[in-house]
C-alpha cells in the first residue's frame, strides 16, 4: 500500500503512533478545540484494537498532510452485512482541494474491497457543506435510514 500516488507526489500509509500530535493540530485547525487525549485514544485503538480499524494517512514531503480513521463492523442495527464506517476525515488546512483527501478514499475504497466489504458508510452534519460536497462527488448517497438522536434528560420515559 505504501507509495506514491497518482500525480500528487504524495505517500499513503498506515499510521503510526507517532501520528498522534499531528492529527490533534489538523483536527485543531477545522474544529478550533484541542481534542489530545480523543486523538491519542483513537489513534491507539486503532493501532491495537481486536477488531479491523480504518487507518490511513497521507504524507507530503514527509509531513502528514491527511488521515482516515474507522472500523469495520460485522453487523449492526439488525443487519448482517459487513460495513466499514468512516468517522474520521482530516486535512490540514495548507492541503485542502489538493486531492489529498480523495487519495486516501481511493486507497482506503481499495483496500476494503480486498477484504470483501461492500459498503462504507459516514456521518456529516447537514450544515458541513463543503463535507456533503466531497462525498457527494466521490458518489456517496444518503443512507435509506434515518439516524435518530434524543437528549436523555430531555426524554417522556
Amino acid at each position: 500500500m505504501d507509495g506514491e500516488h497518482g500525480d500528487l507526489d504524495i505517500v499513503i500509509r498506515n499510521l503510526t503512533p507517532k501520528d498522534g500530535a499531528r492529527l490533534v493540530r489538523m483536527d485543531e485547525q477545522h474544529s478550533g478545540r484541542r481534542r489530545q487525549q480523543w486523538y491519542e485514544g483513537k489513534l491507539q485503538r486503532a493501532l491495537k484494537g481486536s477488531d479491523v480499524q480504518i487507518s490511513l494517512g497521507c504524507e507530503k514531503d514527509g509531513m502528514l498532510v491527511g488521515a482516515l480513521l474507522g472500523s469495520v463492523h460485522y453487523g449492526e442495527f439488525g443487519q448482517a452485512e459487513r460495513v466499514a464506517v468512516l468517522d474520521t476525515v482530516l486535512v490540514d488546512r495548507e492541503f485542502v482541494r489538493q486531492g489529498i483527501a480523495s487519495a486516501m478514499l481511493e486507497q482506503l475504497a481499495k483496500n476494503l474491497r480486498a477484504l470483501r466489504i461492500e459498503r462504507l458508510r459516514t456521518e456529516v452534519a447537514w450544515d458541513e457543506h463543503e463535507m456533503v460536497a466531497f462525498f457527494a462527488k466521490t458518489d456517496f448517497v444518503p443512507a435509506p435510514r434515518l439516524v435518530l438522536e434524543g437528549k436523555l434528560d430531555e426524554m417522556a420515559l
